[in-house]
């Protein structure tokens, strides 16, 4: 895609043409999302319409392409843009699954990561006093917090909430 943009629009200037590729680019972009089946020429004759319309009520961001429209050469060239966006649009559906995978793995990696650092940490003071206090609740008999790690101390702290909770749940 960038390679087309360096080739393509070069009777217009550096701001028309970034406007103009990046207009396009996400015009191809909602075209694709909508419609999974549409075609290059569907794209193009979608963007001529929408211009000419705008241009007819003075309403247009790219007033220059007035006298472009019809020309066959702006037209191959922005077939060719079109082509190249749609391409970069279903590379980038098809590489969906994989980068999902990938955000999964980085996921479960920072959590083992956390897991690692809280394992080495002496448990915080709210931790100890949050324990503390359950216990004092549900009348359990205190482990040594000096000898937990602050992972300790959560799943501790975790295996009462969830053993407890279900014991309230099934009394109701």
């Amino acid at each position: 895609m960038y390679a087309t943009k360096q080739r393509i629009y070069i009777y217009f200037d550096k701001t028309q043409k970034s406007m103009l590729c990046t207009f396009l680019r996400s015009f191809v972009g909602v075209c694709v999302k909508t419609n999974d089946n549409i075609t290059v020429e569907d794209v193009l004759y979608k963007f001529l319409d929408e211009q000419e319309y705008y241009l007819k009520i003075n309403s247009s961001r790219f007033p220059f392409l007035e006298e472009y429209l019809s020309d066959d050469k702006f037209l191959s060239e922005t077939k060719e843009y079109i082509k190249a966006c749609k391409k970069y649009y279903d590379y980038k559906r098809a590489q969906a699954p994989i980068i999902a995978k990938q955000k999964e793995f980085e996921k479960k990696k920072r959590k083992f990561l956390q897991e690692v650092k809280m394992s080495k940490e002496t448990p915080t003071k709210k931790q100890i006093y949050y324990y503390e206090k359950l216990c004092k609740r549900y009348n359990i008999e205190k482990k040594d917090v000096e000898s937990m790690s602050r992972l300790d101390m959560r799943d501790e702290i975790d295996k009462i909430l969830n053993e407890y909770s279900r014991n309230s749940i099934n009394i109701d």
